[in-house]
C-alpha cells in the first residue's frame, strides 16, 4: 500500500524551460567603483570584462522553469548563462520523467551525475534547479518555502546593506555609509579595491576608507570589508592586523577559500573575524573549513553552494560547529526563506547589495526589500517570485 501511495503521488517533470527577457533601458545606468580582482596581482593584464558593469542599452535576465504533469511549474532567476547551458545539455535531459518533489533524491543524484560535478559551475547549475523545485514544492502545497523548511522563526529578517560599487573615496565612502545608516540598516558592508599588486600606496587607500567608514557611522556598528579572493596570506595578514583598531565584524574573502591552512594561519594573525564561504560548495567543502577552525562566518550562497536543500544542511553544521551563516547575497528569495526557517542564532541576517538588487529583481513584482533594515517574509506560496509581465517586451526560449 505504501508504495503505491508513493508512486501515486509523484509530480513528474515534463519540461525545463530555460528563458531570457529584456527590456529597453530607459535611463543609462550610473557608473559604479569596482572591487579589487584576483586578477590585479598582474598589473599589466585587464580584466577581459569589468565585472557587475550592467549593459547600456538594454535590461537582461534568465530564468529556468520547470513543468510538471500537474501544471504546477517551479521558476528561478535571474541565473547566469554558464548556469544555463548546463542545465540544458545535462540535467534537463536526466531530469525529465522524474518527480519534481522529490528534492532530496534529485540532490543527490544531480550531485552524482558528473565525474567533474562537484563544485564550481556544475554546482551552480544544480543549485539553480534545485530553488526552482522548491518554488515547485511550496506551490505544490501552497505555503511559502520557509514553512515547508519549518519557519517561520521570525516576521522578517535584518538585512546588511552591502555597498558593492559605492565610491570608495574616504569622503564619499563616508557620507554614503552615514545614508544607508540613518535608513535603518543596523550594518553594511564595503569592498576594498586594491591589493598586492598596487603595494604600500594601495593598502594605505584601503585603510584610509577603511576609517572614514568607521568614522562616519561610530565604533560599535556592525562593519564589514571584503576582498574578492584578490589577497595573499602576507598582504592579508598585514590588513588584518592594521584593521584592528576599527573593529570590524568580518573581514570577507581576503584569500580564496580552499587555502584552507592560510585562513588558518590568518585567523592567527588577529583579532578580526574571518568569513568565506560564497565560493565554496556543498556541505563538504564547508566541513573542511569547520573542521580546521579556519572561519568565523560562513556565506555559501544557495544560487551556487547547491541550492536551498543544501544551504539548509550548511546551516546545521554551522549551528554546530557555533559558526553563523549569513548567506552571500546573489540572489535574495533563496537566502531569506533558509534565514526565516534557523534560528537568529544561527542566520542572524541577509546581504542585500543595495546597488544591484534593484536591477536583478527588475522583472519582479512583488520586489523585496528592507524597510528599517529588515526585509518582511514574503506570503506567496514558492519562494514568492512572479515576473511582472508589463516589464517584459521580448521573452526569448534560450536553445542549446
Amino acid at each position: 500500500m505504501l508504495d503505491n501511495f508513493i508512486w501515486e503521488n509523484r509530480m513528474i517533470i515534463t519540461d525545463i524551460v530555460l528563458f531570457e527577457v529584456s527590456e529597453t533601458r530607459r535611463d543609462p545606468p550610473p557608473s559604479r567603483s569596482r572591487q579589487a580582482l584576483p586578477m590585479d596581482v598582474h598589473a599589466q593584464v585587464e580584466h577581459p570584462s569589468p565585472p557587475n558593469q550592467p549593459q547600456h542599452d538594454r535590461i537582461r535576465a534568465q530564468y529556468v522553469e520547470i513543468q510538471t504533469d500537474e501544471g504546477i511549474s517551479g521558476l528561478f532567476g535571474p541565473i547566469q548563462a554558464f548556469q544555463a547551458v548546463i542545465i540544458a545539455t545535462e540535467l534537463r535531459p536526466f531530469l525529465i520523467g522524474r518527480d519534481a518533489l522529490a528534492t532530496e533524491l534529485l540532490l543527490d543524484l544531480m550531485l552524482r551525475l558528473n565525474r567533474h560535478g562537484r563544485s564550481g559551475y556544475f554546482v551552480t547549475a544544480i543549485s539553480a534547479v534545485d530553488c526552482a523545485l522548491w518554488d515547485l514544492k511550496g506551490k505544490a502545497w501552497d505555503q511559502p518555502v520557509y514553512r515547508l523548511l519549518g519557519g517561520p522563526t521570525r516576521p522578517s529578517v535584518p538585512a546588511y546593506a552591502s555597498m558593492l560599487g559605492h565610491s570608495i573615496v574616504p569622503e564619499e565612502a563616508a557620507s554614503g555609509a552615514h545614508e544607508y545608516q540613518a535608513m535603518g540598516y543596523g550594518a553594511q558592508k564595503w569592498f576594498f579595491r586594491y591589493g598586492p599588486g598596487d603595494g604600500a600606496d594601495g593598502m594605505a587607500k584601503n585603510l584610509n576608507m577603511a576609517r572614514a567608514v568607521r568614522e562616519a557611522v561610530g565604533p560599535h556598528y556592525l562593519l564589514m570589508f571584503d576582498a574578492f579572493m584578490s589577497w595573499d596570506v602576507h598582504y592579508a595578514t598585514q590588513m588584518v592586523q592594521a584593521l584592528e583598531p576599527l573593529n570590524p565584524t568580518w573581514m570577507e574573502e581576503p584569500l580564496p577559500p580552499e587555502r584552507v591552512g592560510e585562513f588558518v594561519a590568518l585567523r592567527q594573525a588577529s583579532r578580526v573575524p574571518i568569513a568565506t564561504g560564497e565560493h565554496v560548495y556543498t556541505r563538504w567543502q564547508t566541513k573542511e573549513l569547520l573542521v580546521n577552525n579556519a572561519v568565523d562566518f560562513l556565506q555559501n550562497d544557495p544560487d551556487w553552494t547547491g541550492g536551498i536543500s543544501e544551504l539548509v544542511k550548511v546551516a546545521t553544521l554551522a549551528s554546530a560547529f557555533g559558526v553563523r551563516l549569513i548567506a552571500h547575497g546573489h540572489s535574495l528569495l533563496p537566502a531569506l526563506h533558509v534565514a526565516a526557517s534557523q534560528s537568529p542564532a544561527v542566520v542572524p541576517m541577509v546581504e542585500f547589495l543595495v546597488y544591484h538588487q534593484p536591477t536583478k529583481q527588475h522583472f519582479h513584482s512583488p520586489r523585496y526589500g528592507p524597510e528599517n533594515g529588515e526585509i518582511r517574509l514574503p506570503d506567496l506560496p514558492g519562494l514568492g517570485l512572479v515576473l511582472d509581465e508589463s516589464k517584459i517586451e521580448q521573452r526569448t526560449t534560450l536553445q542549446y
